[in-house]
C-alpha cells in the first residue's frame, strides 16, 4: 500500500490527509522520530505546567506520550476530521483532558497569548512544499497565527528537515520579529531510522522563543551529539552550517546504497561543535575493486604529523593504502594541527559513529575495525611559528614515526598538506657527553632532490671549482646535501624570501661558508644578471613553487619558462652545463607546451618521472654528446651517489636499473 504523496503539493491538501489516515487506520504515523528519540530535546523546552498546543497532530502518539509523563494541558489540532475522531476514540477514556480538535492551524479559534509552547512535528514541512508566492503567503499566515496565540517567552518548537527554502523562510521571519532562534540536530531519530532499515535525512528541532524586543539577533545551533550550543554571528553562518550537515548526511546515505564510483574517492571535513571554523578531522572514503579475500570496510587513522606524506596526502597514495589494507572500502582519517587529541582510544571513540555512517550497506556489524601505524597517535611537535611576507604564516614541526625516526618539516599554512622542506634528524653524542639532535645533512627525504642531484654530480664531480646554483633555498636541505656531496664546488642557493634563509640557518642547520652561499634575490633577476655578465655555470637547478594554485602547473612558476629566461639559462649553461628543472604538472595538457618551450633552447631533454608523486625531473642541455652516452654518464653518477649514501650510513639509494630504464628522451 502506497501511503506517500504522489506529488509534493499534496502535503498541504486536506483531501490528501483524510485519504491518508483512512488508509493508515489506527497505526501511528510518526514524522521525524517518535517520543523516545525526541524526548531528550523536548523536555529542555516543555515543562509539565506548560499550556501546550500540538499543530497538525495526525495520529502521532506525541500528545499522549507527553500526557503520560505529566503534561496535562495539551491540545492537539489537525485539519483532518477523520484522524481527530480516531485519536479521540483511542484516548478519551484513558487520558481525560487530552484534547483533540479539528482545526486549521492557519485559522485557529484560540485566544491571544493562550499557549506557552506550540509543537510542530512535520507540519511546517507539509505546509511548505515549495517557495511559490502562494505558499509563502500561506506560511506568513501560519507564522502570524503562531505569534498571536503564543505567550511572550513562549516557545515554538518545530521538528523539520529544514530544506533550504524552509530554513530561509524561518530565518527571515522569526529573528526579524524579535524571536530567539535555535536549531538542534536530533541524532537519535536518525539513528532509529537506520535501525529500521530506512535512509535517514538530518532531522532538526527548531526552537523559536518569542520576545517583545531583543537588543540583537540571537542565533544558535547545536549540530553535534553533545549538549553544546554555538552562537552564530550571521544568518548566513547558520545557514552554511546546516547546509554542510545536510550535504554530509546525503553523502553518508548515498554510501549506504551504492559504491562511490567515478574517481573512487570522496572526502569530508569534520568539525568540533565548539569550533566550526577549523576542521578537526578530514576523512577520505576510498574504494578499490572488490575481491573475495578482502574485508568490506575499515577505518584508518593517520598518525598525527604524517598526513602530508605521499601515502596519505595524494590520491594515488590513498589508493595504494586501501589495497594494502585488504579492504574494499577504507575511511582514511587525518588529524589537523592546532587541535588536541587525548589518545588513540579517545579518537576511535570520537569517530565511532561517523565511520559507521560511512560504511557500506552490506556491513554485518556496527563494530568497525580501526587500523593505524604503530600503537599511538604519533607525535607532532611545533618548534616554531612565523610569518613570511611572500608566503604568509608558516610552521616548523618535528614529527616522529613509529620506528622512532624523527623528521623536521616546514609547512606554509596556505597549503598545509604540502611539505615545503624536510630533513631527517639524528641523535649524536656531543663533546660534553650529552646527546643532542641535529639535521642529517647527508640524507635527502624528498625523492625528487636525489634525482636532481644525479645530473649535477655528473657535470661537477671532476671539476675543481664547479659552479652550481639552486633556485629555491627553502630549508636549505638540497644545498647542504650538495655541499657535503661536492665539497669542492661553489654552491649558491637563491631565494626571493629572506625568511627562508632565517629558517634554513636556525632550524635546518644550513651553514654558509666560502663554498656554500645564500643569495636573497628574485631568481629571474639572478638568471638575467648571470647572462648579462656572460658568466658560465655548470648546473642550474630550478625547484621553485608557484604561488598561483589555480593553474595546472604548480612548479615552476610559468615566468621561468618564458623565452627570455630560457634563452638566458641556455646562455649561462653553454655547451658544457645543464639545466635541471623540477616540474609538477597537474594538468597533462600543459606538458607538451612546456616541452616545446624547452626544446626551443636545448638540444637534449631527458626526463625522469617519479612513480609516487607528480614530480618530473627534467634535464636540459646543449652538450655535444649522444643521448646514449649522456644516460650512461647519469648511470655512473647514480653509482657514485649510492656509494656516498653507503659511506654516510644513509639508507637512501637509487635503483639504477629502474632509473635508467625510466629515463625518457624528449628531444
Amino acid at each position: 500500500m502506497n501511503l506517500l504523496p504522489k506529488t509534493k503539493e499534496e502535503f498541504s491538501q486536506k483531501e490528501y490527509w483524510d485519504a491518508f489516515f483512512k488508509k493508515r487506520g489506527n497505526k501511528a504515523f510518526e514524522w521525524y522520530g517518535e517520543y523516545p528519540e525526541l524526548s531528550k530535546y523536548l523536555h529542555k523546552y516543555v515543562k509539565v505546567q506548560d499550556e501546550v498546543l500540538i499543530v497538525g497532530c495526525g495520529n502521532s502518539t506525541l500528545g499522549r506520550d507527553l500526557y503520560d509523563v505529566g503534561c496535562r494541558n495539551i491540545t492537539n489540532i489537525d485539519i483532518s476530521n477523520v484522524v481527530i475522531r480516531q485519536m479521540l476514540s483511542q484516548n478519551d477514556k484513558e487520558r481525560p483532558g487530552l484534547k483533540y480538535l479539528q482545526m486549521d492551524a492557519l485559522n485557529t479559534t484560540f485566544t491571544d497569548d493562550q499557549f506557552s509552547v506550540i509543537i510542530d512535528k512535520g507540519t511546517l514541512d507539509a505546509l511548505m512544499p515549495d517557495d511559490s508566492p502562494e505558499t509563502i503567503e500561506r506560511i506568513d499566515t501560519y507564522f502570524c497565527e503562531i505569534q498571536r496565540i503564543l505567550k511572550t517567552a513562549g516557545r515554538y518548537i518545530c521538528i523539520s528537515l529544514l530544506q533550504e527554502h524552509i530554513l530561509e523562510k524561518c530565518l527571515n521571519y522569526f529573528p526579524a520579529n524579535n524571536w530567539m532562534f535555535r536549531a538542534v540536530r536530533c541524532f537519535e531519530s536518525e539513528a532509529k531510522a537506520v535501525e529500521n532499515g530506512e535512509s535517514p535525512m538530518p532531522t532538526f528541532m527548531v526552537v523559536c522563543t518569542k520576545f517583545k524586543k531583543l537588543p540583537m539577533k540571537v542565533l544558535e545551533i547545536n549540530l553535534g551529539s553533545q549538549d553544546k550550543m554555538q552562537k552564530c554571528e550571521t544568518i548566513e553562518d547558520l545557514t552554511e552550517h546546516i547546509a554542510s550537515a545536510q550535504k554530509a548526511a546525503f553523502v553518508c546515505s548515498s554510501l549506504k546504497k551504492s559504491n562511490i564510483g567515478g574517481d573512487n574517492e570522496i572526502s569530508m571535513e569534520i568539525f568540533d561543535q565548539s569550533n566550526q571554523t577549523q576542521p578537526r578531522y578530514t576523512i577520505y572514503i576510498v574504494e578499490t575493486a572488490p575481491e573475495k579475500a578482502n574485508a568490506s570496510y575499515a577505518a584508518f587513522i593517520v598518525p598525527e604529523g604524517r598526513e602530508s606524506e605521499w601515502l596519505f596526502s595524494t590520491k594515488a597514495g590513498r589508493s595504494n593504502l586501501v589495497k594494502a589494507s585488504n579492504n574494499t572500502r577504507l575511511s582514511i582519517v587525518t588529524m589537523h594541527r592546532g587541535q588536541k587529541y587525548e589518545s588513540l582510544e579517545a579518537v576511535k571513540q570520537e569517530l565511532a559513529d561517523i565511520v559507521c555512517n560511512l560504511a557500506p550497506a552490506n556491513l554485518s556489524t556496527r563494530k568497525i575495525p580501526f587500523l593505524t601505524l604503530g600503537s599511538d597517535l604519533g607525535k607532532r611537535t611545533v618548534i616554531y611559528e612565523g610569518t613570511s611576507y611572500f608566503t604568509g604564516d608558516y610552521v616548523i614541526e618535528d614529527v616522529e614515526h613509529e620506528d622512532g625516526q624523527k623528521y623536521r618539516r616546514l609547512f606554509f599554512l596556505s597549503s598545509q598538506l604540502v611539505i615545503q622542506s624536510e630533513a631527517k634528524l639524528k641523535t649524536i653524542r656531543a663533546r660534553n657527553g650529552k646527546r643532542k639532535t641535529i639535521v642529517d645533512l647527508a640524507s635527502l627525504t624528498c625523492p625528487h632532490h636525489i634525482y636532481m642531484n644525479i645530473p649535477a654530480y655528473m657535470v661537477a664531480n671532476d671539476k675543481k671549482d664547479a659552479k652550481i646554483a639552486i633556485l629555491g633555498l627553502g630549508g636549505g636541505a638540497q644545498c647542504s646535501f650538495m655541499h657535503k656531496l661536492l665539497p669542492q664546488a661553489d654552491i649558491t642557493g637563491v631565494d626571493i624570501d629572506s625568511e627562508m634563509l632565517k629558517i634554513a640557518t636556525q632550524w635546518f642547520d644550513f651553514k654558509p661558508d666560502d663554498k656554500l652561499k645564500a643569495k636573497i634575490q628574485d631568481g629571474l633577476e639572478y638568471i638575467m644578471e648571470l647572462a648579462k655578465a656572460d658568466e658560465q655555470i655548470d648546473a642550474l637547478l630550478l625547484d621553485v613553487d608557484s604561488k598561483n594554485t589555480t593553474i595546472g602547473m604548480s612548479c615552476p612558476p610559468k615566468e621561468f619558462l618564458s623565452t627570455e629566461i630560457l634563452g638566458a639559462i641556455a646562455k649561462i649553461t653553454g655547451k658544457t652545463g645543464i639545466f635541471v628543472a623540477n616540474l609538477v604538472i597537474r594538468d597533462s595538457n600543459i606538458r607538451p607546451g612546456v616541452l616545446a618551450s624547452l626544446k626551443t633552447h636545448f638540444s637534449k631533454i631527458i626526463s625522469y618521472k617519479l612513480t609516487e608523486d607528480l614530480n618530473e625531473v627534467c634535464i636540459c642541455t646543449n652538450m655535444d654528446v649522444s643521448a646514449k652516452d649522456f644516460i650512461a654518464n647519469l648511470s655512473k653518477a647514480s653509482e657514485s651517489l649510492n656509494s656516498f649514501f653507503k659511506r654516510n650510513h644513509v639508507s637512501d639509494d637509487v635503483d639504477i636499473v629502474e632509473y635508467v630504464k625510466s629515463l625518457k628522451i624528449n628531444s
